[in-house]
C-alpha cells in the first residue's frame, strides 16, 4: 500500500483509477478547531485485490498538489463512491470548487435496498463484505505523523470494503430498477448550493420556538453576525456565540457593555472587543429591518 506525498505519485495512481469503472473514496479531517474541516488524508481504492489498488494520500505532504485527484474526480468515464458523503464533498467544494462526478454514495443505495436510514459504514461491511471494521482509530489526530499502523489500517479498510458494497448495491439496484430514486437523493448531495453557508439564512439552523418578530429579527441578524466571524476568523461557530447566548441575546437585545455583562451565558471574550461591538450592531440592524425582511 502506497502512502502517497508526491504529485507524480499521486498522479500516476489517478491515472491508473481513469481505467477502471469506479473508485472508491473517503477522507480523514479535523474540524474541532476550524470553522473549515482541515483535510488530512484521502483514501482511495480501485477494483482489484493487489496491495496497489488502494493509496493513501497525504495531504498535509509538503509541496503536494491535489489536481490529479481533482482531474480524477471530473474524468466521466469512472464512477466516484463515496459512503455518507456530504461531509466529503463538503471539503472538495469548498476548498476547490470540485465536486466528484459521476457520484455513487452507497449509504443513500443502500437505503433504497432496505437497509434502513442512515446506515453506516461499519454495518455494510459486516454484512456484504463480510468483514469487521476496528473503530479504534476513528477519533484518533489525523494531523499528527507518522500515521501509526492501527491508523493507516483502519483508513484502507474505508475503501476496501468499499468496492465490494457498490458492487453489490449497484447490482441490487439495477436488478430492482431502483436507481432512479438513487439518483434523485444524488442531486441534492452534487448541487453546489447544498454546501454554501449562507449568513443570510444562518438563522435557521437555531431551533426556537418564538415567533414574535423583534426577537425573528434580532436572532437573523445575531446569526448572521456569528457565521460571518466565524468563516473570517476560521473557528468554531461555538468560538463566537453558542447557540444558547445567541438565543438569549435574541431574547434580551442588550443595547450596551453593560447590558452585555448582565448575559448568564456569554462567553468572557464576547463581552468586550470586536465581538461586543458585532453583536451590539448586529441587535442595533434588527431594529431597523424592514418588515420582509423579518423571518
Amino acid at each position: 500500500m502506497p502512502l502517497i506525498t508526491e504529485t507524480d505519485a499521486l498522479a500516476r495512481f489517478c491515472a491508473a483509477c481513469l481505467d477502471a469503472p469506479y473508485v472508491t473514496v473517503d477522507t480523514e479531517f479535523l474540524r474541532e478547531r476550524t470553522y473549515y474541516a482541515q483535510l488530512c488524508l484521502v483514501q482511495l481504492a480501485r477494483p482489484g485485490a493487489d496491495p496497489g489498488s488502494a493509496a493513501l494520500v497525504d495531504t498535509l505532504a509538503e509541496g503536494l498538489s491535489l489536481e490529479p485527484l481533482y482531474d480524477l474526480f471530473r474524468a466521466p468515464g469512472t464512477v466516484k463512491v463515496f459512503h455518507a458523503a456530504r461531509q466529503d464533498l463538503e471539503i472538495f467544494a469548498t476548498t476547490a470548487g470540485v465536486i466528484p462526478r459521476p457520484f455513487f454514495d452507497t449509504q443513500v443505495a443502500a437505503m433504497v435496498c432496505g437497509y434502513g436510514d442512515q446506515v453506516g459504514y461499519e454495518t455494510l461491511a459486516r454484512q456484504i463484505a463480510r468483514a469487521a471494521i476496528d473503530k479504534s482509530s476513528r477519533f484518533t489526530d489525523w494531523t499528527r505523523r507518522p500515521l501509526s499502523a492501527a491508523q493507516i489500517e483502519y483508513a484502507l479498510a474505508d475503501v476496501t470494503h468499499l468496492r465490494k458494497i457498490y458492487e453489490v448495491l449497484s447490482k441490487r439496484l439495477a436488478e430492482t430498477g431502483r436507481g432512479p430514486w438513487v439518483e434523485e437523493e444524488l442531486a441534492v448531495l452534487m448541487d453546489p448550493e447544498t454546501y454554501r453557508s449562507d449568513p443570510e439564512t444562518a438563522w435557521t439552523r437555531l431551533k426556537t420556538r418564538s415567533t414574535a418578530p423583534k426577537f425573528l429579527g434580532a436572532l437573523k441578524e445575531l446569526a448572521r453576525f456569528r457565521e460571518e466571524a466565524a468563516q473570517s476568523r476560521n473557528v468554531p461557530r461555538g468560538r463566537i456565540l453558542k447557540d444558547d447566548a445567541l438565543l438569549e441575546l435574541a431574547a434580551n437585545r442588550p443595547r450596551n457593555i453593560d447590558d452585555l455583562g448582565k448575559s448568564r451565558l456569554l462567553l468572557r471574550e464576547a463581552r468586550r472587543g470586536d465581538i461586543a461591538e458585532g453583536i451590539l450592531a448586529a441587535i442595533a440592524a434588527a431594529d431597523v429591518l424592514p418588515p420582509g425582511a423579518v423571518p
